[in-house]
């Protein structure tokens, strides 16, 4: 028994007639997306950046060679507003893992490119991003981390 089913056991003697599967669900799911944020937020912690910053760094390298996306089409891969946009990218230029460069056919458009430290930085951390992940999976089985995934998947598609 854990705490999430103690609360449902409380709940089921003062209201019987509540179905509480759902708030376990969503107990449970909440307290391990908290584990999962902590160990990600400690990896980022390490290299000075916040899960934005890595964020930004992460797509930029997924993107390919040369590393490069215009701000409009970070903002739409990672669904931000252009202020907080503005903002990550500021600070990833100002730590030298970025460089934005104005077009010279119009100076309106910007392309934003991952430095060789930005390159380096991100290609060694995303590794260290998938160990973590795998860690915070490890005690399902390669079955049950597909039928999880299929589960939150058909779960996610009722708001997306």
């Amino acid at each position: 028994m854990d705490a999430i089913d103690r609360v449902v056991e409380q709940w089921a003697k003062q209201k019987p007639e509540l179905d509480t599967e759902p708030m376990a669900m969503m107990g449970r799911l909440m307290r391990i997306a908290k584990y999962m944020e902590t160990k990600v937020a400690d990896l980022h912690k390490k290299y000075d950046l916040k899960l934005g910053e890595f964020d930004v760094l992460a797509t930029l390298l997924r993107s390919g060679k040369p590393y490069r996306l215009t701000p409009s089409e970070l903002i739409n891969t990672m669904m931000l507003t252009s202020g907080a946009m503005t903002n990550r990218l500021d600070k990833l230029e100002s730590k030298g893992l970025i460089s934005r460069e104005h077009s010279k056919a119009d100076r309106r458009s910007v392309t934003v490119q991952l430095t060789q430290d930005g390159l380096v930085l991100i290609d060694k951390m995303i590794e260290e991003h998938v160990e973590v992940q795998e860690s915070l999976v490890k005690s399902l089985s390669a079955s049950q981390k597909k039928h999880v995934n299929q589960i939150f998947k058909t779960w996610l598609s009722q708001y997306e």
